[in-house]
């Protein structure tokens, strides 16, 4: 289920005292509403081989805000415009994280990228859909599976790491294509908007994880890859041969 999360901000502090209050209330207590989910079939095949296409703006600069859906999972969400280098920022940390997981053989993005060209240049007089293209992409490979994902909001923090006017705020998702057939294999999202304690007691995890700051983009979306990054099927190398 996906959460999504808005927060209207004036200015936010933490006063030690405060802290140290609601951390005794809320100590025991992780996130509430998790901002991420991740959805499994009822039986998963292996997968050895994963051609990584990465990220795509839901919605690129320039283009108004609306309501979008994603022509894969045919999930829909409220979209912002979403900057370039942001969608080759987000590819390149998750590729880089899947390299060191080393779960599966990987087919970098800017391999998918040239054959998704050729694909685009093959096929000028008919519209192939998106789908289909994901399923071309994979099988081109060999591959088990194709992993897309889209962004759909990026919103920049207004202030510094002790005070906002306005909190970070990202929503991105990724799906797991089997090219044979098209299947989703697996599909995860994100979708985050920091709070500070006082608006939410129950968020704990994140608190922890930026030591109590508030967070940049980046730094947000930096903790949803990882807990996409967790929710993938397959073992992880550093997990193998373990009881």
């Amino acid at each position: 289920m996906i959460t999504n999360v808005h927060v209207t901000c004036s200015r936010y502090g933490l006063s030690l005292l405060s802290l140290f209050s609601l951390l005794t209330i809320a100590g025991c207590h992780g996130d509430k509403h998790p901002a991420s989910s991740s959805e499994y079939p009822p039986s998963l095949p292996a997968i050895h081989t994963v051609v990584v296409v990465g990220f795509r703006a839901a919605i690129s600069n320039g283009e108004r805000s609306e309501l979008v859906r994603n022509p894969i999972t045919g999930t829909t969400f409220m979209s912002q415009p979403v900057p370039q280098d942001v969608v080759k920022w987000l590819t390149d940390q998750f590729f880089d994280m899947l390299l060191k997981d080393e779960r599966w053989v990987l087919i970098p993005p800017g391999q998918a990228k040239g054959v998704v060209a050729t694909i685009m240049e093959s096929d000028r007089n008919v519209s192939i859909q998106p789908l289909q293209m994901i399923q071309d992409v994979g099988k081109s490979f060999g591959a088990d599976a194709v992993l897309i994902g889209h962004v759909y909001r990026w919103q920049e923090r207004l202030g510094t790491a002790y005070g906002v006017e306005r909190p970070a705020s990202v929503a991105f998702d990724l799906s797991l294509v089997r090219p044979s057939d098209g299947a989703i294999l697996w599909r995860g999202n994100y979708d985050k908007t920091q709070r500070s304690l006082f608006e939410n007691l129950f968020e704990m995890n994140t608190f922890i994880k930026s030591g109590g700051q508030w967070l940049t983009a980046r730094e947000l979306a930096g903790i949803g890859l990882e807990r996409l990054l967790a929710g993938l099927p397959g073992t992880p190398a550093d997990a193998k041969g373990k009881d």
